[in-house]
């Protein structure tokens, strides 16, 4: 049978290796979503299966909609890894630089053995690293090269690597969704994912406090350059009143984009400390939102990036909207006929 990741062939294997005799911390990014979670279960489950011991690490809290992913699974704060044992062998996943984890893993982990991820952006900056662009989610990488390994991927580990795949590409309709994503999804089923346990998970647990959040976003919403940008705010005043953190953001931007004629959407929070985060969405591929994100320190996706702001101006939304204008742009220069 073909191998669903050719390309990186045998990484896997030589990154499980690699930890051979050593503790290994599986570590994800800041504001852990459905792919980064799932990822980290993913692959933590995938070594034990290995013989390794293994602890997964995370900067923020699991969102209470994933929980059902981490039971028997152990998840630690920065404030728990200084306990860890010095020889500790990191591997981090769904992370499109070494930063991403926050500033305090970064400095723990300087040195990370692997790098899995599927971010554009992504610099390759472990000494052995899994990073395919062309793939929905992270969790796609980590199925395909667990399977052409010959790897054992049992039930936990299936039902964490399909949410992965199903929340990175949007349940199935991103662009990014490909024939593959179907194959390893049916593949991950017949291993033990539920899909009708992670869609109950999901998609219908929401609380009263996150519906009061959409609703002020939705209320925030205004349409600019023609109607083809959308962009919607949240401050630190309604997370307060709606009882609601920054995980219950997660999908808000979507609604944005969701309005016909929109090319590209942003959702701003603002917090009281002066940082601004954004999240960026676009369409379609060739309006690279990364690109955008990137003005601002950030990166991400083609179709869905992100960015952080420790000091934002009082401008920020006027200059973000302008870069997002500019790159409309650009675009709009890309498809006029030569002359």
């Amino acid at each position: 049978m073909a191998k669903f990741f050719p390309e990186l062939s045998g990484r896997l294997e030589q990154l499980v290796a690699a930890f051979s005799g050593r503790r290994v911390a599986v570590v994800g990014h800041a504001r852990p979503d459905g792919d980064c979670i799932g990822s980290q279960v993913g692959l933590a489950r995938i070594l034990q299966a290995a013989g390794h011991d293994v602890v997964c690490v995370n900067g923020d809290p699991v969102p209470r909609r994933l929980e059902y992913l981490v039971p028997g699974m152990p998840f630690l704060r920065p404030e728990g890894v200084p306990a860890l044992p010095a020889d500790l062998a990191a591997v981090f996943v769904d992370c499109a630089d070494h930063a991403r984890v926050g500033g305090r893993l970064q400095s723990r982990f300087a040195g990370p053995v692997g790098n899995i991820d599927h971010h554009l952006s992504n610099p390759a900056y472990a000494q052995v690293n899994l990073v395919d662009s062309s793939a929905a989610a992270t969790s796609e990488i980590l199925a395909g090269t667990a399977l052409d390994s010959g790897l054992t991927i049992d039930p936990l580990a299936a039902q964490a690597l399909y949410t992965g795949i199903l929340t990175d590409t949007g349940q199935f309709r991103f662009s990014s969704t490909t024939r593959r994503c179907f194959v390893l999804a049916g593949e991950l089923v017949a291993r033990g994912a539920d899909p009708a346990r992670i869609g109950y998970e999901l998609y219908e647990r929401e609380s009263v406090g996150r519906l009061k959040l959409l609703q002020s976003f939705l209320a925030s919403l205004r349409m600019e350059c023609g109607g083809r940008v959308c962009i919607g705010s949240l401050d630190e005043a309604t997370f307060k009143a709606t009882g609601t953190g920054q995980e219950d953001t997660e999908g808000l931007v979507d609604y944005a984009r969701s309005i016909d004629g929109v090319e590209i959407a942003a959702l701003v929070e603002r917090r009281l400390n002066g940082t601004a985060k954004a999240s960026l969405r676009a369409k379609e591929a060739l309006y690279r939102v990364d690109t955008v994100a990137a003005q601002f320190g950030g990166g991400g996706h083609a179709c869905a990036a992100g960015l952080n702001v420790k000091a934002a101006p009082q401008d920020f939304e006027a200059r973000l909207l302008a870069a997002i204008v500019a790159r409309l742009a650009e675009i709009d220069g890309s498809k006029l006929p030569p002359h």
